[in-house]
Formats: C-alpha cells, sequence, structure tokens
C-alpha cells in the first residue's frame, strides 16, 4: 500500500511538472505573439482580398515552395497574423515579380486567383498584381532633403510607371534640383524593391495594403478627360434649373 502511495505521488509529481512546462512554454509563445510588432500584412500575386483569401487558404505552403526567391513564408503563431498563411516582408525580400507567376499557379484553391493576375485574353501579366502600393515619407527621405539618391526609382521594374521622379528647383541652395520619387498608385504593384533598396536606416519609402491607401470616388463625378466617361451622361437632363424668382428676391432682400 506505501508503495502504491509513492507511486501516485510520483505521477502526480511528474504529471504537475509536465503541466507547468507546458503552461510555461504557452505563456512564452504567447507573450512572444502579444509583443510582436504590427505586421504589414502583405500578400503573394494574386491574393484575393484578405477574407475571401483566407477562406479560401488552406494553409498548404505550395506558393511557399514554388517560390524561387525565397521571398514568402508562412506565418508563425509570432507573427501575429493567421498561422500558416503566405506573406512576404519587403525590407527582407521583396517579390521579384517572376513573369510566370509560380506562386499563383502553384495554388490549389484559387486563393491565388490567376484572374486577377491575368489579362483579357487569359495570360499571366504579373504586372496586374495589387499586393500593395509604395507610399514615401517626405521627411525621412533624403531626396526630399535635397540629396542626390534615386535609388528606388533605379530599381523599380515599372520604372517611369510605377515610379517616377519630379525634378524641382531647390530654392535653399538655388544651386542644385530636387529629385523626388513620386508613385503612381494605379500602376505600383507593391512588390517592394524600392523599399528594400531605400539607403535610410528605416526605409522611407514602404509597402503598404492597398485597402488602406487606394479610395473610391462616387460614380456621379464625371471625368471629362478620359474618353468615354461622359458618355454616361447620355439620356440624362444636365441643364440648370434656377427659380428666377427666388434668386431676383435673395437679390432685393436678401432672403430666398
Amino acid at each position: 500500500m506505501r508503495d502504491l502511495n509513492q507511486k501516485s505521488r510520483r505521477k502526480a509529481l511528474k504529471f504537475g511538472v509536465k503541466a507547468l512546462a507546458l503552461v510555461v512554454a504557452g505563456g512564452f509563445v504567447w507573450s512572444k505573439a502579444v509583443r510582436a510588432e504590427n505586421l504589414v500584412l502583405l500578400r503573394p500575386p494574386g491574393a484575393k482580398d484578405e477574407k475571401d483569401f483566407l477562406a479560401s487558404c488552406i494553409r498548404c505552403g505550395l506558393c511557399v515552395e514554388a517560390c524561387p526567391f525565397d521571398t514568402l513564408k508562412l506565418a508563425s503563431t509570432t507573427d501575429g497574423i493567421s498561422v500558416g498563411t503566405p506573406f512576404f516582408t519587403p525590407r527582407d525580400i521583396p517579390c521579384r515579380l517572376c513573369e510566370d507567376i509560380p506562386c499563383t499557379v502553384a495554388c490549389p484553391t484559387n486563393a491565388l486567383d490567376r484572374a486577377l493576375v491575368s489579362d483579357s485574353d487569359g495570360k499571366l501579366d504579373v504586372n496586374r498584381s495589387k499586393m500593395g502600393v509604395a507610399i514615401v515619407d517626405s521627411s525621412n527621405c533624403i531626396a526630399f532633403l535635397g540629396i542626390r539618391c534615386d535609388a528606388c526609382y533605379r530599381e523599380c521594374p515599372l520604372i517611369d510607371k510605377a515610379l517616377k521622379l519630379e525634378y524641382r528647383r531647390n530654392e535653399r541652395t538655388q544651386k542644385h534640383a530636387y529629385l523626388l520619387p513620386v508613385v503612381d498608385l494605379n500602376v505600383c504593384t507593391g512588390c517592394g524593391i524600392c523599399e528594400h533598396v531605400c539607403v535610410t536606416q528605416k526605409p522611407a519609402i514602404t509597402i503598404v495594403p492597398t485597402s488602406v491607401v487606394i479610395g473610391s470616388v462616387d460614380k456621379n463625378y464625371i471625368r471629362g478627360w478620359i474618353d468615354g466617361d461622359d458618355k454616361r451622361l447620355d439620356g440624362i437632363d444636365t441643364n440648370i434649373k434656377l427659380e428666377h424668382k427666388k434668386v431676383l428676391d435673395y437679390l432685393n432682400e436678401g432672403e430666398l
């Protein structure tokens, strides 16, 4: 009986030690996750909007395996996003915009949708990618300080399209010109090469999710300089109708 009690105590002690170890380990992982910096969520080319992407992605990792540049990685418990889903950090390794888009092609569930990176004929076009958009911090970009730097511009895969240089006179020195990077948000793919090559300690040009930056114009605005946009006015009476008596009353009496 005494031996039986000792065995029971030893088992209980072992169980307690294991349980304590699990609690400590779990607490460590949780604390790491809680302290993780807010991650800018950049998905591979062709990723659907975040809600549909998470619903479709089966965390298989095939896109990560297919990436020839080791750009993509699967989120862990400390990354602060859905575990097992693919993402990339452009400051570390940007997307190199492979023409055959192997990561998208490898996706078995269409979470990475080929249609989003294809032209009207169904041919893959990686330049249609919308992984994010580049934003320039003009307060810390050294080009805005008057120092000659065009690193991001020179490395942009869509040079003079997604990223252009604006030349402006430097009124401070009266001698030199500013060479200022300007991003076309409608063309930028969000590949992150510009962020990767930025020479400042913390990049002055960074990629952020498209949904955070891109606005939306109401359909009632007509952009006459765009060919065909004014056709939306066909059949609509655009004549301005004024109640002349009220206008005259206002001018004469100051009241409508």
